[in-house]
């Protein structure tokens, strides 16, 4: 059984399948999930291109878009057969992209239709089936509207619920501007967790140290950290053994580079490119001596022609 105690939210862009072997180098518990993948492009596009990743990325949750309950289906049948552990469904993301396909958090709206959609994946699939969404979108913003919803969905047979402690606006905002504006309300979560004690309820939004989580995991199950695991990956060394109770050495960073070398290399064999990889290790020295450095040094060097190892050897010497 995986554990939602700490996870590092879906991110768009950011939680590919290099991102996620990095970051479990900081935590062999900590759960990671995918960019949300929509079930048209499971269905339709590169399925090993899209869902491909380590082994060594496992506790991995796999996160769906999309709002046709048997295309969802369908694709939580072939998450099951690509060997992930869970699978999430979107209803959170607030971008005019995904509203123009009925995918993420404009189907807050809709409870009886993701209803539907958890059903039918939970009757395709032996994985847990969870659903991420927010406390509201626009006016739909009452706790009684929220509560509505989780209790529609949990109906159906969903047992985990990750929510966004904010409400999304679905016009006017941009994504960014949608993680950043609506105030944080992490009493309304809270309350959830409250009222139904039988479910599993994490909490997700503006959440930046290993502390505060702590502090949440008082009162709810689980908690999701988003941008700051991303910018500032260490934050995530050490979890196993504060937030898991698990007796595991804490790498340090160079450690974390020593242990990524034989990764780029493969990448870079099979014709890849280093600042595929490299890309995501930027924020490895956050407010660390000659941290600017580090980025710098691989921002800029990464794109020449030929990029290679070498580089990223020359980069930990500005911070040793």
């Amino acid at each position: 059984m995986i554990s939602n105690r700490l996870s590092v939210a879906p991110m768009m862009d950011w939680t590919d399948r290099h991102a996620r072997y990095f970051l479990r180098i900081f935590s062999s518990e900590t759960l990671l999930y995918t960019e949300m993948v929509t079930s048209g492009a499971v269905l339709n596009g590169d399925r090993e291109k899209l869902l491909g990743y380590s082994s060594d990325e496992h506790p991995i949750a796999l996160q769906l878009g999309g709002s046709n309950p048997s295309d969802l289906a369908e694709c939580a049948k072939i998450g099951e057969d690509y060997g992930y552990d869970e699978i999430n469904l979107n209803v959170g993301c607030p971008s005019d992209r995904v509203q123009s396909g009925r995918i993420g958090a404009c189907l807050m709206a809709e409870p009886e239709l993701v209803s539907e959609c958890v059903v039918k994946m939970k009757q395709a699939t032996k994985l847990p089936v969870t659903v991420k969404h927010r406390t509201g979108i626009d006016d739909l913003d009452s706790y009684e509207l929220l509560h509505h919803f989780v209790k529609v969905v949990a109906d159906s047979g969903c047992d985990s619920f990750i929510v966004h402690a904010r409400k999304a606006i679905l016009s006017g905002l941009s994504p960014k501007q949608n993680r950043e504006i609506p105030p944080l309300k992490y009493d309304m979560v809270y309350q959830l967790k409250s009222d139904f004690p039988q479910l599993e309820i994490s909490i997700n939004g503006g959440i930046k140290t290993i502390s505060d989580s702590l502090e949440h995991l008082r009162l709810v199950d689980g908690v999701m950290i988003g941008r700051e695991a991303y910018h500032n990956p260490y934050i995530l060394a050490g979890v196993d053994s504060r937030v898991f109770n698990q007796s595991t050495k804490i790498v340090s960073r160079f450690e974390v580079v020593n242990a990524m070398i034989p990764y780029i290399e493969q990448h870079l064999s099979v014709g890849g490119k280093l600042q595929h990889i490299t890309r995501h290790m930027l924020g490895l020295f956050h407010a660390q001596p000659n941290g600017k450095l580090w980025r710098r040094y691989l921002s800029e060097k990464v794109t020449k022609p030929n990029a290679g190892i070498k580089i990223i050897k020359e980069a930990v010497k500005l911070v040793s």
